[in-house]
């Protein structure tokens, strides 16, 4: 038995899943918990986005369903069970490896084709893994699983290229007008937040320098500081622009800092060929005259969206192609791990049926000692085996079928009444 419980971005405020959420001190006590509680093997993924626990017992019909999982979360986190239960979902067997698979090959992120969550979901196989007795056959198997095919959906599908945050978006644009980095000036101009998370990806480019200006010298400072580069002070605002590459503005000033004018007399200044400006302040920084698409490309935070939404529309149409790798994945994982667990019980009753095959066979051979050919001898036997192959035909395919099904059986199943039947103990 295989279940998933519980809760993501889709239904659940981020306020809640904050509250759900399991950090490093409180994940290793809930994995053990979970285990001595429910005897299972566990495993819980905890990301901004989702909290989930994947429990498994392979030998059991039954498992901890979201009634008993929303009770645990609530003692574990001190919250009172009902403000956890209506957020919860619960996936079981087949839908529970069919939900993995989606969260790992990033189907089912907020942002389709991020490259993020397989990492967050080995990490969390990784975190249960190291505790002893946490992990077991059927949850390794699942997770590396998983790890897999979250593999093949990035290299089979395009559902993970192209860049799908503005920040990320406007390196995409310095990569159209520049070949190479390593003689390259960026100046950034402000400090906002966007600008940080902007630049962060810049220095990805490894430029030759970074000068930092801003109205408050301190803050200037600390940025630069922190990206390793030069503050300017703000009255050499138009010295800087001159001497810059790549231009990263995120002031929010009320009106534009850099008019049609004052550009001109910068380019007066300027030895070097094309300026980027990633003008991604608002209201605007820069005046949107000033884009020429020749010595001056200025981008906006608009032109940035733009080629963000560009690319998820992209990416959506690599949905279907993705999706249907997932759904044969599931099928196949379903199969293979039925057969693991009825091939031994199988193996058994072939085992006991030959053998009351062969001890009949020799006794009806002495019985009729000499009275037979060697040909009617191994015609014989060989009825003797297509009759043991048409009377267990039936319940092997029984059984297979019935692991393949998505819901438990209740009470005794087949596998359980086939070991009393043929007295296959373990």
């Amino acid at each position: 038995m295989l279940v998933a419980v519980g809760c993501s971005y889709r239904n659940t405020p981020v306020e809640m899943r904050e509250r759900l959420a399991f950090g490093a001190d409180k994940l290793g006590r809930a994995l053990d918990e979970l285990r001595v509680r429910y005897d299972c093997e566990a495993v819980i993924i905890s990301t901004c986005n989702r909290v989930e626990l994947y429990l498994a017992r392979p030998g059991a019909t039954v498992a901890p369903d979201a009634a008993l999982i929303a009770e645990f979360l609530a003692e574990t986190h001190g919250l009172p069970a009902d403000q956890v239960r209506p957020h919860l979902y619960e996936h079981r067997n087949a839908d529970a490896v069919r939900h993995l698979l989606r969260v790992a090959a990033s189907l089912d992120s907020l942002i389709i084709g991020e490259g993020q969550i397989a990492g967050q979901v080995r990490q969390a196989y990784e975190a249960a893994h190291a505790r002893e007795a946490v992990v077991g056959p059927l949850l390794n198997h699942l997770f590396q699983h998983a790890a897999r095919v979250a593999k093949r959906v990035r290299t089979e599908t395009g559902i993970a290229r192209g860049k799908v945050s503005v920040s990320s978006a406007a390196v995409d644009y310095v990569r159209e007008v520049f070949s190479h980095f390593d003689d390259k000036t960026i100046l950034v101009i402000g400090a906002g937040k966007m600008g940080g998370l902007t630049l962060k990806h810049l220095r990805r480019l490894q430029p030759k320098r970074i000068l930092v200006t801003n109205r408050s010298p301190e803050k200037a400072e600390a940025v630069a500081h922190g990206c390793g580069g030069q503050a300017v002070p703000w009255a050499e605002l138009d010295n800087a622009l001159a001497r810059a590459d790549i231009v990263l503005s995120t002031t929010g000033a009320p009106q534009p800092i850099v008019t049609p004018e004052r550009w001109e007399k910068v380019l007066t200044q300027r030895k070097k060929g094309s300026v980027v400006i990633l003008d991604i302040a608002v209201p605007r920084d820069f005046d949107p005259r000033l884009h020429d698409g020749d010595r001056t490309w200025l981008f906006n935070i608009d032109d940035l969206k733009r080629i963000r939404d560009a690319t998820l529309q992209e990416r959506l149409r690599h949905v279907a192609p993705a999706e249907a790798i997932v759904e044969a994945e599931t099928e196949r994982f379903v199969k293979d791990w039925a057969r693991r667990r009825i091939g031994p019980v199988i193996e058994r009753l072939i085992q006991g049926c030959d053998a009351k095959r062969q001890a009949i066979v020799q006794h009806v051979h002495k019985k009729l000692n000499g009275k037979l050919t060697e040909e009617e001898r191994k015609y014989l036997e060989k009825m003797f085996q297509r009759l043991q192959n048409q009377i267990l035909d039936g319940p092997i395919s029984a059984l297979t079928e019935e692991m393949l099904q998505e819901e438990a059986h209740r009470g005794h199943t087949l596998l359980e009444a086939l070991r009393k039947l043929f007295g296959l103990h373990e």
